[in-house]
């Protein structure tokens, strides 16, 4: 018992004050935890040394002191008490972040306020020996007074509170509020502050977000919509149409599966059908890209549809073969006689859903171009199949076999059902010594895939699972116990 703070406890508990001040300000607020229990500590240290001293915060301090002593020693007591609310608020902080976030401290503001003015009322009552019923029946009126002056901003700041209480929507969220749409960048006891597309700014006072209709677009997280309008004319029939949006729809790799993408008419009129098309994808960041890349399928199934559709109404089975050709883009600097001449090899296949168009490790006897439907492109692998991506009208399948006799690096499996015209290899080969450039545009595609095809793979890299067991640990242990060489 005969410590230094013992002997000294007026001086041990200034010294423990400042070494919290100082710890406080210097260690990393990454151990928040860790200064957490170490102001808890100090706490308790400079409790012991007030007692020890013969003060207790909840009496005032004796008249026996000097004037120096007692003076320090009311100052001290007066500390305690708010040494205290400010450990009780940063505790309460440590408990209450992982549900409230890191990002609002609204909530946690309010608590730390309620907590240091239950804590100067206390001091002023048990300390100064203050009549803290006058005091309260004084600071009412006040309270009323200030209230009645700042009403609009209590409203916005009780806002505030329900807003984070409730949260509607967080930081980081895009929300849209009376048809203002932007991320939240923060939230205080006034405003809501939200960064708009053009790069502006947008301040929401708290009141009139609590009550206007409020759409958080980033929740729920796990998928957005994508909703696309196409209006087409009223000559084309719903029917065609509807499977064609659909094949887009199963053509667009990054739609998710669940929710399932669907294509509806939404309004008809005399001159042109309306249509809506809706997916989802994983990210809102993508909506976007995905967006384009359906226009571009759409287009492409729709001309597919219409072409047949044209061709079957005049009986033009050869302008079928020409408009799968001039749909290639490897083929569009051949010209008329040229794609004339290469119609004679063409012949046209169908492929059910389901079925192999083309097998993994077969050496493809003929060149292929979709005509209509979607091909998945898959990969076969030792962890099982991997779909690579998904091909549409106007692309070509086969092209290894055409210019080196290689075998397929991958399996193509008609989606929905396909139209897919073929061409030997034996009648393209005296064609294709003719036509260098053709040649070198196969050559060209097939580096391209090879290319895609690695990076896609990295994408689904297979995670490796590690065996268990006595042995897996036997092996391990040895492992680390050998010397480095």
């Amino acid at each position: 018992m005969d410590s230094l703070w013992f002997a000294y406890p007026l001086a041990s508990a200034s010294l423990f004050l400042i070494i919290d001040l100082v710890f406080w300000q210097w260690v990393d607020p990454r151990y928040m935890r860790r200064k957490m229990v170490a102001r808890l500590v100090l706490f308790v240290l400079f409790s012991m040394a007030l007692l020890n001293g013969g003060l207790s915060p909840l009496f005032p301090v004796p008249d026996g002191l000097g004037p120096a002593r007692h003076t320090l020693a009311t100052l001290l007591a007066i500390i305690w008490w708010l040494f205290g609310a400010r450990a009780l608020t940063a505790l309460a902080v440590v408990v209450l972040e992982p549900r409230i976030g890191g990002k609002g401290h609204l909530l946690q503001d309010l608590m730390g306020a309620i907590i240091f003015l239950v804590a100067i009322v206390a001091a002023a009552a048990y300390i100064l020996d203050l009549p803290v019923k006058g005091l309260l029946a004084t600071s009412g009126a006040v309270a009323i007074i200030l209230g009645l002056a700042v009403q609009s901003t209590l409203g916005d700041v009780f806002s505030g509170i329900v807003l984070n209480a409730t949260k509607p929507f967080r930081v980081d969220d895009v929300i849209s509020v009376d048809d203002i749409e932007g991320k939240v960048i923060e939230i205080d006891w006034r405003s809501t502050y939200l960064l708009t597309s053009d790069g502006s700014t947008v301040v929401i006072p708290n009141a009139m977000a609590a009550k206007t209709r409020i759409i958080n677009l980033s929740r729920p997280d796990h998928f957005h919509s994508v909703v696309l309008t196409i209006e087409l004319p009223v000559r084309l029939r719903p029917n065609l149409v509807l499977d064609s949006l659909d094949k887009a729809i199963q053509g667009c790799r990054e739609l998710l599966a669940k929710p399932k993408g669907s294509a509806v008419v939404k309004r008809s009129g005399l001159r042109s059908v309306q249509y809506e098309v809706t997916g989802y994808v994983k990210s809102r960041d993508r909506r976007g890209a995905v967006s384009n890349q359906l226009y571009d399928l759409i287009y492409r199934q729709l001309n597919a549809s219409e072409t047949i559709r044209q061709n079957r109404t005049q009986l033009q089975p050869a302008t079928r073969a020409l408009a799968a050709l001039n749909s290639v883009s490897a083929l569009r600097g051949l010209s008329n006689e040229d794609c004339l001449e290469l119609e004679r090899h063409m012949r046209l296949s169908s492929f059910p859903a389901g079925a192999v168009i083309l097998p993994q490790g077969v050496v493809p006897e003929s060149l292929l171009i979709i005509e209509s439907g979607v091909v998945s492109v898959d990969i076969e692998r030792a962890d099982g199949l991997c779909e690579l991506g998904r091909m549409g009208p106007g692309e070509v399948l086969g092209e290894s076999g055409i210019i080196d006799q290689s075998a397929s690096a991958v399996r193509f499996t008609a989606r929905t059902d396909c139209l897919v015209y073929l061409m030997d290899a034996k009648d393209l080969e005296p064609w294709l010594d003719e036509h260098p450039e053709l040649r070198g545009a196969l050559v060209g595609l097939s580096r391209f895939r090879a290319q895609a095809r690695a990076s896609m793979l990295l994408l689904h890299k297979p995670v490796e699972i590690e065996p268990g067991g006595f042995l897996n640990w036997l092996r391990k242990s040895v492992n680390r116990t050998q010397p480095p060489v």
